[in-house]
């Protein structure tokens, strides 16, 4: 009786022959044939004999004659895949030319991890099927937030999960996370299912209006209450009329207007700077911030009676480093974004396995914003060409520097050698913040930067979770 034919075949060429023998050995069970090859002749031939799903070419073996071969090979084979396989002191910056990148699924490591690279090439030969599968959002809060959010993860659909409820109710709510968490644009749902939906969502950064200005801009004012006032404004009150008015970053808002707002609240009127009336205003209030105000209320810096004026309601999101399901969705869809605002068509680059690896190991202490900046310049700084987005081309775009996205926490001294830790720094961020170091002052060169916090290449890789091996 003859033995059933494999699924998959993969070609391998590295003159190394244990690579060849090991995938054969660990497969022989599995629905993947191995072809093993020492050469380009080799290659050639075993490419001409019979059809391959899956190409990995060793690095030491490449040249310029596998280009021509692939080229040619990919348009009568277009759904193959093609894999360079590095020694684990390449960086991967420098490996593959220009004319190389278009026809390149991803780069391996070795030792090869044939569990993992099984895994690996399933998912990439049936990726639409498999895709589809895990993008369907079935879940009923799921299905009515799809509008205002991206995500799969359970810690979104936790927190979430009396969203529709919130909306429906008219009381006030406090939404609270860290900065770049997207505080806003749940406040934005909570307007837009609500029986408000109608009415205006008017927007206060608490944070960023100067306190001289933000009563003015609150309560409104009559014409010559103060130099320059030439004529009456509403303030923002008024502008909710029949709506929401979020107030963004509430615990930056100084105590004497605290006190204002919480008259407001109370008495839903208000009274513009200047003037005598009181006018009724109907608003629903959502305020947001990133503190913990029960702490600031212990320390005299938030209002009480104000806090459970305004903490009926909560809804607290979760920081990106919690809810790493969710990373590759939104870096798809800030990527994709940009693309087509930049006047692009799909189909857009698609993100290889390595990459999305990357991205779920980076710490993200900017949350969802710091996400869609890194995406935004990644798709505004990626060739026209390219047809896949690898490691490199995120790492290019990650601002190192000490005031950047993932270094801020860093100080350097100037005209010194030296920069300084936070003294309430944990050891995990005190090592992240030399490993950030090391890479700025070698220009993301990992090699240099291993040999500078004397750590091998291969420890400082998994440490700074940058490049993930295979």
């Amino acid at each position: 009786m003859s033995e059933e034919p494999k699924e998959t075949v993969l070609l391998v060429v590295d003159d190394e022959v244990e690579t060849g023998n090991a995938l054969s050995k660990a497969y022989k069970d599995t629905n993947i044939e191995v072809i093993s090859c020492s050469s380009y002749n080799e290659a050639s031939q075993a490419l001409a004999q019979r059809p391959c799903d899956v190409i990995i070419v060793a690095i030491g073996n490449f040249d310029e004659r596998y280009l021509e071969l692939l080229n040619s090979y990919k348009v009568t084979h277009p759904q193959s895949l093609f894999y360079l396989l590095v020694d684990e002191g390449y960086e991967v910056v420098d490996l593959a030319p220009e004319d190389v990148k278009h026809l390149l699924e991803d780069y391996l490591y070795k030792p090869l991890n044939a569990s993992r690279l099984k895994v690996k090439i399933d998912l990439a030969l049936g990726k639409t099927k498999g895709e589809s599968r895990s993008l369907q959002l079935v879940d009923p809060i799921v299905r009515q937030a799809k509008p205002y959010f991206i995500f799969r993860s359970e810690a979104m659909r936790n927190a979430l999960a009396h969203l529709p409820e919130i909306a429906r109710s008219d009381q006030n709510v406090l939404i609270t996370g860290e900065t770049g968490s997207g505080k806003e644009i749940v406040a934005r749902a909570i307007h837009s299912l609500s029986r408000r939906s109608e009415g205006p969502f008017v927007p206060v950064n608490c944070g960023a209006i100067p306190e001289s200005l933000i009563e003015g801009e609150l309560f409104g004012h009559e014409k010559g209450a103060f130099t320059g006032a030439l004529k009456t404004r509403k303030g923002k009150f008024e502008l909710a009329h029949g709506g929401t008015l979020f107030l963004d970053e509430i615990g930056d808002m100084a105590l004497h207007l605290q006190v204002r707002l919480l008259r407001v609240l109370e008495d839903r009127m208000v009274c513009r700077i200047g003037g005598d009336s009181l006018i009724p205003v109907d608003v629903r209030v959502i305020a947001a911030t990133n503190t913990d105000l029960y702490r600031a209320v212990e320390d005299r810096l938030f209002r009480e009676d104000l806090l459970y004026r305004l903490d009926i309601l909560r809804i607290n999101i979760p920081p990106l480093r919690d809810r790493v399901e969710d990373i590759s969705l939104l870096a798809r869809h800030f990527f994709e974004r940009a693309l087509s605002e930049m006047g692009r068509r799909p189909p857009y680059p698609e993100f290889s396995p390595e990459t999305v690896r990357l991205l779920e190991g980076l710490p993200w202490r900017g949350n969802v914003r710091e996400l869609r900046n890194v995406m935004t310049r990644v798709a505004t700084m990626l060739p026209h060409k390219n047809t896949r987005v690898f490691p490199y081309d995120i790492l290019r775009q990650i601002d190192y520097r000490p005031g950047g996205e993932l270094g801020r926490k860093c100080h350097v001294i100037e005209g010194s050698e030296y920069y300084t830790i936070p003294i309430n720094a944990t050891l995990k961020e005190a090592e992240e913040l030399l490993i950030q170091k090391a890479l700025e002052r070698t220009r993301g060169n990992k090699s240099e930067a291993a040999k500078m916090l004397g750590l091998s290449l291969r420890t400082l890789r998994r440490r700074c979770n940058t490049v993930a091996k295979i």
